[in-house]
């Protein structure tokens, strides 16, 4: 910096300020630090910066989903990032793909880089509370404090269920994903409190479309096939159309799906879902989470975001 200085002819808190995006330099003063700091190729060191900053901050947050090309984990993602570049924070993301061991090893390695806080969609890792503040997002985390944002699980499923017994369905299967996952468990929970003792045929753990698929046409083969399906996450739903359509029954068969996912309004019929909202996820977690960065210290929080039912036709025949 103090190379910087002497060739701009300014002095070095002016190249702190430009460097650090203050806006209180004359525009003329500006434009010779930025030639300067080009024709020197002079890179901000990180650690150095860091270690002269009173409050030890390195401008980073972590965000950890289950997949960054999932179009929820994505939606949240860019929530997320798109607060974080409005204070100046640079965002370090990982997928997980439901693994606790690379959860708990990604969440190691940005704290080693030292991380002013994280952004955590759990899968069952005990991490360190102490390492730096963490805000859990779409999922309830086991044994670890921290503030969480979830979508209404429960009643978004029950509601979705009764849409459909509302539309004369009373054998109603269930399609569901990872039991370990709070969301699939909350989601469960909704389905039978809509039924009651009516609950159909259940299947659970259903990890990818192809699964979903093979047991959706087993259930509709068997003995006393459900007149309507509910399945409780976009991948479960794909499977269960790919299912009605192998059997030709997506016009004799109701589905109501948990999530919506692009093109869903597209198929033929278009399939009903319960709408959960990332961007407001992401946002959501993203405040709170600077919130705790700059001293917020009261007891962990849970934030829930409702979810929308949008019935397009799969879920009215």
């Amino acid at each position: 910096m103090n190379d910087v200085a002497r060739t701009a002819g300014v002095s070095l808190k002016t190249v702190s300020r430009v460097v650090n995006g203050e806006t209180t330099v004359a525009p003329d003063l500006a434009a010779r630090v930025h030639a300067a700091v080009e024709s020197l190729d002079y890179r901000p060191h990180l650690g150095a910066s860091m270690l002269r900053r009173n409050d030890r901050r390195t401008r980073t947050i972590g965000v950890l989903l289950d997949d960054v090309s999932h179009p929820f984990s994505a939606a949240v993602h860019r929530a997320v990032e798109d607060q974080a570049r409005a204070r100046g924070i640079h965002v370090l993301t990982g997928s997980l793909d439901h693994d606790p061991v690379r959860e708990r090893a990604l969440a190691a390695a940005f704290a080693e880089r030292q991380t002013d806080g994280l952004i955590l969609a759990p899968s069952g890792a005990d991490l360190d509370p102490h390492t730096m503040p963490v805000v859990y997002v779409d999922r309830v985390p086991t044994g670890a404090p921290g503030d969480t944002v979830i979508s209404t699980n429960i009643s978004g499923a029950a509601g979705a269920v009764r849409h459909l017994i509302a539309h004369g369905h009373h054998r109603i299967g269930f399609l569901g994903g990872d039991r370990r996952l709070s969301t699939a468990r909350e989601r469960y929970t909704g389905y039978q409190r809509a039924l009651g003792r009516r609950a159909g045929p259940a299947v659970h753990d259903l990890h990818d479309p192809t699964a979903a698929c093979a047991a959706a046409v087993a259930m509709l083969r068997g003995p006393d096939a459900p007149t309507a399906l509910f399945t409780t996450q976009s991948t479960v739903t794909i499977g269960a159309v790919r299912a009605l359509r192998r059997l030709d029954r997506q016009h004799a068969v109701a589905l109501a799906g948990f999530d919506d996912f692009p093109l869903a309004d597209l198929l033929d019929p278009p399939v009903t879902v319960v709408a959960q909202d990332p961007s407001r996820i992401g946002e959501t977690a993203a405040l709170a989470l600077f919130e705790r960065i700059d001293g917020y210290a009261g007891e962990p929080r849970e934030i829930r975001i409702p979810t929308t039912l949008i019935p397009r036709g799969s879920g009215e025949l």
